[in-house]
């Protein structure tokens, strides 16, 4: 990726880190009311075997100077996140899930968006982050901001904001999923299922041999 991303993904993950421990160390038990994603319950493996980093399984837009990240909160693929990653997910999503009990379904898939920005004064607009599934197009059912200064929807220079996404419940993570922002597009799906199914299998080897 770009130095352009990449001080994105920086700024970011400090943010994460802080978040998660406002939220909540994750239990380490892996016991969660968010939905599975990836196959269901057969797809889950045990928490704290992973080795991936969040942007391994995170979607990237770039529009004109906004920046955005996507990140699918399904414990089938923050399971496969090292266990510092697992555990400041799981506690984000627990917070927002609680918080969207009342707009969205309790099936419903979480996203965890961020919108960045190296430029000065630059505008984004939440509800034109769309989701195209199974032939179909998604909008956002219900948005929670993570950070204070999300509705203000207006990043400084060098700013970072995030919030988590609720969807419609029949997304299906499994298949081929385009997620589209005002004329822009990240069609790396199939490249990141490619890569989780690798670390699950080898998730497994690890159990096994433990």
């Amino acid at each position: 990726m770009s130095v352009r991303v990449s001080g994105a993904r920086a700024a970011i993950g400090a943010i994460l880190v802080l978040l998660g421990g406002c939220a909540g160390s994750g239990t380490g038990t892996g016991q969660s009311a968010a939905p599975t994603g990836l196959g269901g319950a057969n797809a889950l493996v045990p928490p704290g075997y992973g080795t991936l980093t969040q942007a391994q399984f995170t979607l990237e837009l770039e529009s004109g100077d906004l920046q955005i990240q996507i990140t699918p909160l399904a414990e089938s693929v923050i399971r496969l996140g090292a266990p510092d990653t697992y555990q400041r997910l799981t506690s984000i999503s627990a917070s927002a899930r609680s918080s969207l009990r009342s707009r969205a379904r309790e099936e419903s898939p979480l996203f965890l968006v961020s919108m960045f920005s190296r430029a000065p004064e630059i505008t984004y607009e939440p509800e034109n982050l769309h989701i195209v599934n199974g032939g179909l197009r998604f909008r956002p059912i219900a948005i929670q901001a993570i950070t204070p200064g999300w509705g203000g929807q207006r990043l400084r220079q060098q700013e970072t904001q995030l919030a988590v996404y609720a969807f419609d419940p029949s997304i299906e993570l499994e298949i081929t999923l385009i997620v589209e922002y005002e004329g822009t597009s990240d069609t790396s799906w199939q490249t990141i299922l490619n890569r989780l199914e690798a670390e699950r299998a080898r998730v497994r080897a690890r159990v096994g041999a433990s």
